[in-house]
C-alpha cells in the first residue's frame, strides 16, 4: 500500500492556524475597530453621527450610560445601522469602540470587562424588544 495522500488545502487551514486567526480578530482594539467601521461617519460627522472627539456632541451621548450608549448603537438608532454597518462586528469589539470614542471625547470609560460585557448584552436586549416594539406600531 503506498502512502496516503492528503489534499493540498487541508494542510493550508489547521486548527492552529485558524485558532491564531481567530484570537487576533478577537483581541482588536477599539482604535482599529473606530477606523475599521466608524470612522466612515464618526470621523466627518455623516448622516448626524457625532464627531470623533466634539466633547459637545458625545456629553449627552456619555450621560445615558456606557451599557445604553453601546447597545443602542450595537442595535441601530437614527441614522446609524446596526453593528455601524459591519454585519460580521461582534457585541465585545463594538463595545470597545464606543468606549475608545466616549474616551476621545471626555468620558472615563474602560474597556469593557465581563461584568461590563453581562450589562450591555441585557441593554441590548432591551433595545433589541424596544426595535422590535416601534416596527410593529
Amino acid at each position: 500500500m503506498g502512502a496516503k495522500r492528503v489534499p493540498v488545502f487541508a494542510c493550508l487551514i489547521t486548527a492552529p492556524a485558524v485558532s491564531a486567526w481567530a484570537a487576533a480578530a478577537a483581541a482588536a482594539t477599539g482604535e482599529e475597530v473606530y477606523r475599521r467601521t466608524c470612522a466612515a461617519c464618526h470621523a466627518s460627522g455623516a448622516a448626524g453621527a457625532p464627531k470623533f472627539g466634539d466633547k459637545q456632541a458625545w456629553s449627552k451621548l456619555i450621560k445615558e450610560s456606557q451599557a445604553t450608549l453601546t447597545a443602542d448603537g450595537y442595535v441601530g438608532i437614527r441614522a446609524m445601522p446596526p453593528k455601524g454597518g459591519d454585519p460580521n462586528l461582534g457585541l465585545e469589539d463594538f463595545a470597545k469602540a464606543v468606549a475608545y470614542m466616549a474616551r476621545a471625547a471626555g468620558a472615563d470609560w474602560k474597556d469593557p470587562d465581563a461584568a461590563a460585557m453581562k450589562r450591555i448584552a441585557a441593554a441590548v436586549e432591551r433595545a433589541q424588544a424596544r426595535a422590535a416594539k416601534a416596527t410593529k406600531k
